[in-house]
């Protein structure tokens, strides 16, 4: 089976780090939940969008490395390779952020991938079949063109799309519980250890 998996909010998670660079910054009180939603939440109410998106290129650049995976990523992907899955990341970002240094987001990512996503030295995904793509669009065919049997994604927009390949199981990834209306046809998922038993039904 090729398994497509996006990168951002999927196999990453950013909660922790936006909360800590907010507070570095003393944008955001000391109460604010936990949470990247959180952040970007407070800081639109308070009319601060220029701040969110300039600690967004912080976040996906010069701190990419302090961000986490999600619990259960390591050991799925581990498993895929034991069963004999092939595996892609398959993320559309911008190259550059919007505001503030121009940091590569691209570069960051992929020595993210390289530093995490490995096992005992060895990268548990090919750096070939990493692909951070500029717009959702070239995301969309870069699945078609791997020829993903199932993709795992956290945006509703990017599975529903319709570009989207006819032929690939999708698969929505909400840790959070944040898409409560059920997607037509769209198994929800909300751990790594769901997404393997799902696989396995």
């Amino acid at each position: 089976m090729r398994i497509g998996l996006d990168f951002d909010n999927t196999i990453v998670s950013y909660d922790v780090l936006f909360h800590k660079v907010a507070r570095e910054q003393d944008v955001v009180p000391p109460d604010t939940p936990v949470n990247k939603l959180a952040v970007r939440d407070y800081l639109r109410r308070a009319g601060r969008e220029e701040v969110w998106t300039e600690m967004q290129g912080t976040v996906y650049g010069s701190r990419m490395n302090e961000a986490v995976a999600y619990p259960g990523v390591i050991e799925f992907l581990i498993w895929a390779n034991q069963v004999g899955h092939e595996i892609a990341i398959v993320s559309h970002k911008t190259k550059h952020p919007f505001l503030g240094p121009q940091y590569d987001l691209h570069a960051s990512a992929r020595t993210w991938v390289e530093q995490h996503l490995c096992k005992n030295g060895s990268p548990l995904i090919p750096s070939a079949q990493v692909f951070f793509e500029l717009t959702k669009e070239e995301k969309l065919a870069r699945i078609s063109d791997f020829g993903c049997d199932v993709f795992l994604d956290d945006l509703p927009e990017i599975l529903q799309a319709n570009g989207f390949p006819v032929s690939t199981w999708r698969i929505l990834f909400d840790p959070d519980g944040h898409h409560t209306a059920a997607l037509p046809g769209i198994p929800t998922v909300h751990s790594w250890d769901g997404f393997a038993k799902c696989l396995q039904q």
